[in-house]
């Protein structure tokens, strides 16, 4: 499988020289190390953005800046970037661009806040969201800013849109002739490995664009240089900021930063821990937990009884235990009902891998309760990026044969992956 669209993902020389003209022309490398190191200690982690303030803002002299962000825009004292820069006379922010969820987070999912001013700082926000190419290309030449800076906190799975509006912010500012410069955030799951299905193009939609794992193991700066190097046609002028401190065993919540839901429903790091292996149940007719407090840790239907938990916990899957569970959720599927299904406690975050265990549930749950199905629309295809998930489980496959058949693809895809890896 060719995961690029000029060939640049072989083993060998993946950097590329689409990857080095990005280097060389924009200045990324010196920003990116600027300081470098992992401070003094593991306790706190400095995020791009307080490396940016502590430089003076001078990546941004002289410039028009318009700020993709959301809620998690946030410096260590939990003071908004936005409202922080606004107050500054160093930097001249211009403009806002709110992603899914909106610039201050007030939408659920699939909506947007929409194009309006915003009342703490009179800045105009505008709406990005479904809006990629030329279109969003002619919203940042409207907004008059010469630069686009990206802040917005990852949850380290490929269908988290928010590293898609990323690229797509990365295509357009390229089309619309701006810089683009992305301020990193840690990935709250760590950056150890990708693990999980790389996506077929065939299956490209807003939550995949392009050939990653599912869950990419990577940070939005390094991601940010990989988009560039692999995949946009014209590499946008890139730099980027790296954090200091983080390491890439790093859970969040050894990072002492602060965690903001970057978006509903995903409340804490633990939700973040389990989604890029549980959202795939979005996919079938269970519900996922939207409409309770563990969202992705909650999943059940009705007619589901302690069978599924007993064979979940009878499956193998370390570092992780289920529970026998009962809820009513308040919103989306089931709304209103109360429905059996099971609990994901993690009990060993080091063995534990969310997208064989997502695997292992939908197998187990198939097996266990005769009411299971795919959704109708076959979007467990988008959320796995290939056919092959959902026709194996169908044919009776376990999860390690369903596991094994994205070995060699991911395989590739880390080879490549680690060209673009900026943290140890």
């Amino acid at each position: 499988m060719s995961l690029s669209r000029r060939g640049l993902l072989a083993v060998t020389g993946a950097a590329g020289a689409v990857g080095a003209f990005a280097a060389s022309t924009t200045g990324a490398a010196a920003v990116g190390e600027r300081g470098g190191g992992h401070g003094g200690g593991r306790g706190r982690v400095r995020t791009g953005f307080d490396r940016l303030a502590a430089d003076g803002y001078d990546l941004l002299d002289g410039q028009r800046v318009g700020v993709v962000t959301n809620p998690t825009g946030i410096t260590s004292d939990v003071r908004h970037i936005v409202d922080v820069m606004h107050a500054d006379d160093r930097v001249n922010l211009t403009a806002v661009f709110g992603p899914e969820h909106g610039f201050r987070g007030t939408a659920q999912a699939g909506g947007s806040e929409g194009r309006y001013d915003d009342p703490a700082t009179g800045l105009p926000v505008y709406d990005t969201y479904l809006k990629s190419g030329r279109p969003l290309a002619d919203i940042f030449t409207a907004s008059g800013v010469d630069t686009v800076v990206f802040d917005i906190q990852d949850a380290g799975a490929r269908f988290y849109t928010y590293i898609w509006t990323l690229y797509d912010c990365m295509v357009a500012a390229s089309l619309a002739g701006k810089r683009f410069v992305v301020l990193d955030r840690p990935n709250p799951v760590t950056g150890r490995a990708a693990l999980g299905p790389v996506l077929d193009r065939a299956f490209a939609t807003f939550v995949g664009r392009e050939p990653i794992a599912q869950a990419h193991g990577m940070t939005v700066t390094e991601l940010a240089r990989l988009f560039n190097g692999e995949f946009l046609t014209t590499p946008v002028p890139l730099e980027t900021v790296k954090m200091s401190g983080w390491r890439r065993s790093d859970f969040f919540d050894e990072t002492g930063l602060p965690w903001v839901p970057p978006s509903p429903n995903m409340p804490t790091p633990e939700t973040a821990l389990v989604y890029s292996g549980t959202c795939l149940f979005e996919g079938t007719n269970l519900s996922e937990g939207r409409g309770t407090t563990r969202p992705f840790e909650l999943l059940g239907a009705e007619g589901i009884d302690r069978r599924w938990a007993e064979a979940a916990n009878a499956a193998g899957l370390r570092g992780v235990d289920f529970r026998e569970a009962y809820f009513a959720p308040t919103f989306s599927k089931f709304q209103g009902k109360t429905i059996g299904g099971v609990q994901l406690h993690v009990h060993d975050r080091q063995l534990f891998d969310p997208v064989r265990t997502g695997i292992g549930l939908l197998v187990t749950a198939k097996r266990s309760w005769s009411g299971f199905a795919w959704r109708p629309d076959n979007w467990i295809d988008k959320l796995t990026g290939n056919t092959r998930v959902r026709t194996m489980i169908d044919a009776g496959a376990g999860t390690d044969e369903v596991v094994g058949a994205w070995r060699s693809d991911l395989a590739a895809f880390r080879a490549v992956r680690r060209e673009y890896l900026l943290y140890r």
